[in-house]
Protein backbone atom coordinates (compact mmCIF):
# COMPACT_ATOMS: atom_id res chain seq x y z
CA UNK A 1 0.00 0.00 0.00
CA UNK A 2 2.04 3.17 -1.42
CA UNK A 3 1.38 6.42 0.74
CA UNK A 4 2.87 8.60 2.58
CA UNK A 5 1.77 10.61 5.28
CA UNK A 6 3.77 13.78 5.96
CA UNK A 7 3.27 16.31 9.13
CA UNK A 8 5.43 19.53 9.21
CA UNK A 9 8.26 19.59 11.60
CA UNK A 10 10.09 22.35 10.60
CA UNK A 11 9.56 25.96 10.98
CA UNK A 12 11.89 27.12 8.11
CA UNK A 13 8.83 26.84 6.15
CA UNK A 14 6.95 29.56 7.66
CA UNK A 15 10.00 31.77 7.84
CA UNK A 16 10.55 31.42 4.13
CA UNK A 17 6.81 32.46 3.45
CA UNK A 18 7.08 35.54 0.67
CA UNK A 19 4.79 38.54 1.48
CA UNK A 20 1.44 38.87 -0.52
CA UNK A 21 0.89 40.31 -3.07
CA UNK A 22 -2.23 42.52 -2.04
CA UNK A 23 -1.47 42.62 1.44
CA UNK A 24 -3.16 40.67 4.14
CA UNK A 25 -5.84 42.83 4.86
CA UNK A 26 -6.53 43.04 1.31
CA UNK A 27 -6.26 39.71 0.63
CA UNK A 28 -9.38 38.73 3.17
CA UNK A 29 -11.43 41.71 1.45
CA UNK A 30 -10.72 40.09 -2.60
CA UNK A 31 -11.78 36.63 -0.88
CA UNK A 32 -14.83 38.02 1.19
CA UNK A 33 -16.13 40.40 -1.82
CA UNK A 34 -16.71 37.47 -4.37
CA UNK A 35 -17.60 34.76 -1.63
CA UNK A 36 -20.03 36.47 0.90
CA UNK A 37 -23.36 36.89 -0.51
CA UNK A 38 -24.45 40.32 -2.38
CA UNK A 39 -26.60 42.72 -0.56
CA UNK A 40 -29.43 41.77 -2.41
CA UNK A 41 -29.15 38.24 -1.98
CA UNK A 42 -31.48 38.31 1.42
CA UNK A 43 -34.17 35.84 3.23
CA UNK A 44 -35.86 35.23 5.93
CA UNK A 45 -34.30 31.86 8.23
CA UNK A 46 -36.32 29.26 8.24
CA UNK A 47 -36.63 25.45 8.90
CA UNK A 48 -38.73 22.76 9.22
CA UNK A 49 -39.09 18.80 10.67
CA UNK A 50 -39.44 16.58 7.56
CA UNK A 51 -39.17 13.26 9.43
CA UNK A 52 -37.56 11.49 12.02
CA UNK A 53 -35.39 7.80 10.95
CA UNK A 54 -34.02 5.20 13.03
CA UNK A 55 -31.56 3.24 12.11
CA UNK A 56 -29.01 0.41 13.67
CA UNK A 57 -26.02 2.41 13.91
CA UNK A 58 -27.91 5.49 14.05
CA UNK A 59 -30.53 7.96 13.76
CA UNK A 60 -31.44 10.99 11.60
CA UNK A 61 -34.03 13.82 11.13
CA UNK A 62 -34.54 15.37 7.97
CA UNK A 63 -35.05 18.49 7.52
CA UNK A 64 -36.02 21.30 5.19
CA UNK A 65 -34.17 24.59 5.54
CA UNK A 66 -34.37 28.22 3.73
CA UNK A 67 -31.44 28.89 1.35
CA UNK A 68 -32.36 31.66 -0.31
CA UNK A 69 -34.55 34.48 -1.83
CA UNK A 70 -36.70 31.72 -2.74
CA UNK A 71 -35.34 28.08 -2.73
CA UNK A 72 -35.05 25.41 0.05
CA UNK A 73 -32.41 22.72 1.19
CA UNK A 74 -32.86 19.21 2.43
CA UNK A 75 -30.87 18.42 5.33
CA UNK A 76 -30.03 15.27 6.76
CA UNK A 77 -28.76 15.55 10.37
CA UNK A 78 -27.65 12.12 11.55
CA UNK A 79 -27.29 11.22 15.26
CA UNK A 80 -25.66 8.50 17.29
CA UNK A 81 -27.32 6.17 19.64
CA UNK A 82 -28.39 6.78 22.88
CA UNK A 83 -26.83 10.68 23.17
CA UNK A 84 -25.91 11.68 26.47
CA UNK A 85 -24.90 15.61 26.87
CA UNK A 86 -23.90 18.20 24.29
CA UNK A 87 -21.95 16.24 21.77
CA UNK A 88 -19.15 17.17 18.79
CA UNK A 89 -20.23 17.46 15.32
CA UNK A 90 -19.15 17.39 11.89
CA UNK A 91 -20.50 19.27 8.68
CA UNK A 92 -19.87 16.97 5.75
CA UNK A 93 -20.99 19.07 2.43
CA UNK A 94 -21.39 16.85 -0.05
CA UNK A 95 -23.24 16.49 -3.39
CA UNK A 96 -26.77 15.31 -1.86
CA UNK A 97 -26.37 13.58 1.85
CA UNK A 98 -27.96 10.43 1.18
CA UNK A 99 -24.06 9.79 -0.19
CA UNK A 100 -22.69 10.35 3.32
CA UNK A 101 -24.52 7.65 4.22
CA UNK A 102 -24.71 5.24 1.56
CA UNK A 103 -28.07 4.31 1.18
CA UNK A 104 -31.13 6.01 0.33
CA UNK A 105 -33.18 7.08 3.32
CA UNK A 106 -37.12 5.75 2.50
CA UNK A 107 -36.15 2.33 0.65
CA UNK A 108 -32.72 1.70 2.45
CA UNK A 109 -31.36 0.86 -1.10
CA UNK A 110 -27.56 0.40 -1.41
CA UNK A 111 -25.24 3.85 -3.27
CA UNK A 112 -22.72 1.48 -4.13
CA UNK A 113 -20.78 4.40 -5.94
CA UNK A 114 -20.69 5.68 -2.62
CA UNK A 115 -20.05 2.91 -0.32
CA UNK A 116 -16.37 3.50 0.21
CA UNK A 117 -16.80 7.73 1.19
CA UNK A 118 -20.13 7.70 3.30
CA UNK A 119 -18.35 10.05 5.72
CA UNK A 120 -21.53 10.70 8.14
CA UNK A 121 -22.20 7.19 8.59
CA UNK A 122 -18.37 6.74 10.24
CA UNK A 123 -18.35 9.53 12.11
CA UNK A 124 -21.61 8.99 14.37
CA UNK A 125 -20.10 5.71 14.98
CA UNK A 126 -17.37 7.50 16.32
CA UNK A 127 -19.99 10.00 18.43
CA UNK A 128 -20.20 12.73 16.16
CA UNK A 129 -23.36 14.54 15.17
CA UNK A 130 -23.24 15.30 11.66
CA UNK A 131 -24.85 17.39 9.01
CA UNK A 132 -25.32 17.60 5.18
CA UNK A 133 -28.02 18.74 2.31
CA UNK A 134 -28.08 18.77 -0.84
CA UNK A 135 -26.19 20.82 -2.89
CA UNK A 136 -27.01 24.20 -5.04
CA UNK A 137 -27.43 22.18 -7.98
CA UNK A 138 -30.03 20.54 -6.56
CA UNK A 139 -31.77 23.63 -5.29
CA UNK A 140 -31.62 26.72 -7.12
CA UNK A 141 -33.62 26.07 -10.21
CA UNK A 142 -36.30 23.54 -11.23
CA UNK A 143 -35.29 20.09 -13.56
CA UNK A 144 -36.57 16.83 -14.40
CA UNK A 145 -33.16 16.16 -14.99
CA UNK A 146 -31.83 13.10 -12.40
CA UNK A 147 -29.62 14.68 -9.72
CA UNK A 148 -27.12 12.26 -10.78
CA UNK A 149 -26.90 14.31 -14.33
CA UNK A 150 -23.86 16.78 -14.05
CA UNK A 151 -25.40 19.23 -16.42
CA UNK A 152 -27.54 20.22 -13.40
CA UNK A 153 -24.44 21.61 -12.03
CA UNK A 154 -23.89 24.53 -15.60
CA UNK A 155 -27.40 25.43 -15.31
CA UNK A 156 -27.54 26.21 -11.71
CA UNK A 157 -24.35 28.07 -12.27
CA UNK A 158 -25.12 30.10 -14.88
CA UNK A 159 -28.35 31.12 -13.65
CA UNK A 160 -26.53 32.29 -10.66
CA UNK A 161 -23.99 34.68 -11.97
CA UNK A 162 -27.28 35.75 -13.91
CA UNK A 163 -29.33 36.47 -10.66
CA UNK A 164 -25.97 37.76 -9.25
CA UNK A 165 -23.49 39.05 -11.47
CA UNK A 166 -20.63 40.16 -8.71
CA UNK A 167 -20.97 36.54 -6.63
CA UNK A 168 -20.11 33.31 -7.33
CA UNK A 169 -20.60 29.64 -7.68
CA UNK A 170 -18.03 28.80 -4.53
CA UNK A 171 -19.73 31.99 -3.19
CA UNK A 172 -23.25 30.12 -2.78
CA UNK A 173 -21.52 26.54 -1.62
CA UNK A 174 -20.33 28.10 1.17
CA UNK A 175 -23.44 30.35 2.13
CA UNK A 176 -25.18 27.08 1.67
CA UNK A 177 -22.74 24.97 4.04
CA UNK A 178 -22.81 27.79 6.73
CA UNK A 179 -26.47 27.35 6.95
CA UNK A 180 -25.44 24.14 8.27
CA UNK A 181 -23.47 25.66 10.63
CA UNK A 182 -26.18 28.01 12.11
CA UNK A 183 -28.25 24.49 12.82
CA UNK A 184 -25.84 22.88 14.84
CA UNK A 185 -24.85 25.93 16.52
CA UNK A 186 -28.73 26.16 17.55
CA UNK A 187 -29.27 22.70 18.65
CA UNK A 188 -28.91 21.46 22.05
CA UNK A 189 -27.46 18.27 21.89
CA UNK A 190 -24.33 19.70 19.62
CA UNK A 191 -21.56 21.38 21.71
CA UNK A 192 -21.00 24.61 19.62
CA UNK A 193 -17.49 25.44 20.46
CA UNK A 194 -16.42 21.61 19.35
CA UNK A 195 -17.86 21.67 15.38
CA UNK A 196 -15.46 20.62 12.56
CA UNK A 197 -15.59 20.24 8.95
CA UNK A 198 -14.89 16.88 6.51
CA UNK A 199 -15.61 16.62 2.66
CA UNK A 200 -14.53 14.83 -0.03
CA UNK A 201 -13.39 15.99 -3.82
CA UNK A 202 -16.48 18.95 -4.16
CA UNK A 203 -17.30 18.31 -0.28
CA UNK A 204 -13.49 18.62 -0.10
CA UNK A 205 -14.01 22.48 -1.65
CA UNK A 206 -16.76 23.16 0.36
CA UNK A 207 -15.24 21.62 3.77
CA UNK A 208 -12.20 24.12 3.30
CA UNK A 209 -13.42 27.36 1.72
CA UNK A 210 -16.10 27.17 4.49
CA UNK A 211 -13.58 26.25 7.30
CA UNK A 212 -11.38 28.47 6.56
CA UNK A 213 -13.67 31.40 6.57
CA UNK A 214 -16.00 30.32 9.38
CA UNK A 215 -15.05 30.96 12.99
CA UNK A 216 -16.98 28.76 14.74
CA UNK A 217 -15.75 25.66 12.51
CA UNK A 218 -12.62 24.07 14.48
CA UNK A 219 -10.56 21.87 12.25
CA UNK A 220 -10.86 21.05 8.81
CA UNK A 221 -10.72 17.67 6.72
CA UNK A 222 -11.00 17.99 2.84
CA UNK A 223 -10.11 14.83 1.04
CA UNK A 224 -8.47 15.76 -3.13
CA UNK A 225 -10.20 18.78 -4.14
CA UNK A 226 -7.05 19.92 -5.74
CA UNK A 227 -5.50 22.63 -3.87
CA UNK A 228 -3.54 24.38 -6.52
CA UNK A 229 -5.74 26.44 -9.05
CA UNK A 230 -4.64 23.60 -11.77
CA UNK A 231 -5.17 21.01 -9.77
CA UNK A 232 -9.14 20.87 -10.42
CA UNK A 233 -12.27 22.41 -12.74
CA UNK A 234 -11.85 25.49 -10.49
CA UNK A 235 -12.58 27.63 -13.84
CA UNK A 236 -16.08 26.08 -14.09
CA UNK A 237 -18.96 28.52 -13.73
CA UNK A 238 -20.38 26.37 -10.73
CA UNK A 239 -17.43 27.49 -8.90
CA UNK A 240 -15.74 30.48 -9.68
CA UNK A 241 -15.98 30.94 -13.43
CA UNK A 242 -14.92 34.29 -14.61
CA UNK A 243 -13.48 35.45 -11.89
CA UNK A 244 -10.92 33.28 -11.43
CA UNK A 245 -8.79 34.42 -14.48
CA UNK A 246 -9.31 37.99 -11.62
CA UNK A 247 -8.14 36.09 -8.49
CA UNK A 248 -4.85 34.40 -10.54
CA UNK A 249 -4.32 38.65 -11.42
CA UNK A 250 -4.48 39.36 -7.88
CA UNK A 251 -1.99 36.89 -6.80
CA UNK A 252 -4.91 35.20 -4.82
CA UNK A 253 -4.85 31.43 -3.87
CA UNK A 254 -5.66 28.66 -1.65
CA UNK A 255 -2.40 29.52 0.31
CA UNK A 256 -3.85 32.79 0.64
CA UNK A 257 -7.27 31.24 1.62
CA UNK A 258 -5.54 29.29 4.20
CA UNK A 259 -3.73 32.19 5.54
CA UNK A 260 -7.11 33.57 6.45
CA UNK A 261 -7.78 30.86 8.72
CA UNK A 262 -5.43 31.74 11.25
CA UNK A 263 -3.99 28.48 11.44
CA UNK A 264 -6.71 26.26 12.09
CA UNK A 265 -5.94 22.52 12.08
CA UNK A 266 -6.29 21.43 8.62
CA UNK A 267 -5.28 17.58 7.44
CA UNK A 268 -5.60 17.50 3.70
CA UNK A 269 -6.24 13.72 2.39
CA UNK A 270 -4.39 13.45 -1.39
CA UNK A 271 -4.73 10.88 -4.07
CA UNK A 272 -5.28 12.21 -7.34
CA UNK A 273 -5.65 15.74 -7.91
CA UNK A 274 -3.95 16.69 -4.60
CA UNK A 275 -0.09 15.24 -4.29
CA UNK A 276 3.08 16.84 -2.89
CA UNK A 277 2.65 20.25 -4.46
CA UNK A 278 -0.40 20.93 -2.54
CA UNK A 279 1.41 20.28 0.67
CA UNK A 280 4.31 22.60 -0.79
CA UNK A 281 1.79 25.35 -1.23
CA UNK A 282 0.06 24.61 2.63
CA UNK A 283 3.63 25.13 4.53
CA UNK A 284 3.76 28.47 2.54
CA UNK A 285 -0.11 29.34 4.75
CA UNK A 286 0.84 32.02 7.66
CA UNK A 287 -0.16 31.27 10.90
CA UNK A 288 1.32 27.69 11.55
CA UNK A 289 4.87 28.87 12.83
CA UNK A 290 4.10 27.78 16.41
CA UNK A 291 1.90 25.24 16.17
CA UNK A 292 3.35 23.23 13.03
CA UNK A 293 1.65 20.01 13.44
CA UNK A 294 -1.77 21.49 12.68
CA UNK A 295 -0.95 20.92 8.89
CA UNK A 296 -0.87 17.41 7.74
CA UNK A 297 -0.93 15.61 4.30
CA UNK A 298 -1.77 11.98 3.76
CA UNK A 299 -1.06 11.17 0.35
CA UNK A 300 -2.15 7.70 -0.43
CA UNK A 301 -1.33 8.04 -3.95
CA UNK A 302 -4.16 5.61 -5.42
CA UNK A 303 -6.45 7.38 -6.96
CA UNK A 304 -9.46 9.90 -6.14
CA UNK A 305 -11.21 8.12 -3.93
CA UNK A 306 -9.23 7.30 -0.43
CA UNK A 307 -8.60 4.07 0.86
CA UNK A 308 -10.46 3.33 4.29
CA UNK A 309 -7.33 3.96 5.82
CA UNK A 310 -6.82 7.13 4.76
CA UNK A 311 -10.57 8.02 6.29
CA UNK A 312 -9.48 6.60 9.46
CA UNK A 313 -6.46 8.69 9.81
CA UNK A 314 -8.70 11.75 8.96
CA UNK A 315 -11.25 10.62 11.52
CA UNK A 316 -9.12 10.58 14.20
CA UNK A 317 -7.53 14.26 13.26
CA UNK A 318 -11.18 15.20 13.73
CA UNK A 319 -10.97 13.81 17.04
CA UNK A 320 -8.09 15.26 18.03
CA UNK A 321 -8.58 18.66 18.05
CA UNK A 322 -12.80 17.98 18.76
CA UNK A 323 -12.93 15.29 21.63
Amino acid sequence: MRHTIILLLSLLCCFSAPAAKPGNRSEAKIWHRYLDPPADYSFEPSVRLVRKYSFEEFDAELLEQANGPATVQRVLKVLPKNISGRLPAVVVPFYFPEAMIGFELDSREPLPKYSHIKMMADLARRGFVCISADSYHLTYVDSPRDRGDFSRWKLAGQALVKDYPSWTGMGKLVADTRLLVDLLVEDQRVDARRIGIAGHSLGGKMAFYTGCLDSRIKVILASDFGFLWEQSNWEKVWYWGETLQQMKALGLDHTSLLSLSSGKPFMLIAGQYDDDRSYSAMTLARGYRRHPERLVILNHATGHRPPAYALEAGYDFLEKYLK
